[in-house]
């Protein structure tokens, strides 16, 4: 696997949107995989804003909201774009969608995660949805890192990913 330097990675996380979903995992893994990773979310199709719900979970779970802008993934397969190890998508129609040539061929997996944005209801039933969300994207990058990417191999990593995004 070919990183940007020794021990370093670069993740995408992709939604169609780009503004809750992506977002928020963007968030955390830029506050846990700090010196390790470097996070960036993007969209098929952004919104150009992101929700403010999503930013209140952000916030309300202690980690920075700064930065933070819904994007095309246009701006990832750009020829100056950053090299890029991982894609995520965390939305079924994201990983549906035909992607971009992403240089260098990246690894990536699928962490469906139901849209907290679509949820009706209460103030409070929304709010749960993006904890919810945010929970479960917590859950699977804390796994993520627990891998020792450095010293496993590409089709090994895959799996792991793979079975992340299952749990």
């Amino acid at each position: 696997m070919t990183s940007p330097t020794a021990n370093h990675y670069n993740v995408l996380f992709l939604c169609t949107g780009n503004s809750a979903r992506s977002i928020m995992a963007e968030a955390i893994l830029k506050h846990r995989g700090k010196g390790i990773f470097t996070a960036y979310s993007a969209g098929s199709h952004p919104f150009g804003t992101v929700r403010p719900e999503a930013l209140q979970q952000i916030e309300a779970s202690g980690l920075s909201t700064e930065g933070l802008r819904s994007k095309s993934w246009d701006e990832f397969s750009a020829p100056d774009a950053p090299h890029i190890n991982f894609i995520f998508t965390v939305c079924d129609d994201a990983a549906n969608e035909v992607c971009p040539l992403w240089p260098g061929h990246p690894i990536t997996a699928h962490w469906g995660i139901p849209d907290p944005a679509a949820v009706q209801g209460t103030p409070k039933e929304k709010a749960r949805a993006f904890c919810d969300a945010f929970t479960v994207l917590d859950r699977r990058i804390s796994l993520f890192l627990s891998l020792p990417l450095s010293r496993l191999e590409s089709l090994a990593i895959q799996r792991e990913l793979d079975n992340i995004g299952k749990q």
